[in-house]
């Protein structure tokens, strides 16, 4: 299923490619979307585990999950 999450902290085109290249391994399909405030990212997920897998990769990396 993708799920789409919205972040804090995204700002610019690096960002982006810091997560999909940090990410890319273990998630498939990562788009991050620049043009919404906060910045969304869509990631495929096969369960609730890789949901929180996500999720604290994502922190691990400096960018916040907004519920």
């Amino acid at each position: 299923m993708i799920k789409i999450f919205k972040a804090n902290n995204i700002n610019c085109i690096n960002c982006s490619n810091l997560i999909k290249n940090a990410l890319e391994d273990d998630f498939e399909n990562i788009e991050v979307n620049l043009e919404t405030q906060p910045k969304e990212v869509s990631v495929e997920l096969k369960d609730e585990t890789d949901e929180k897998k996500f999720k604290e990769e994502m922190s691990d990396l400096g960018f916040d999950i907004i519920e």
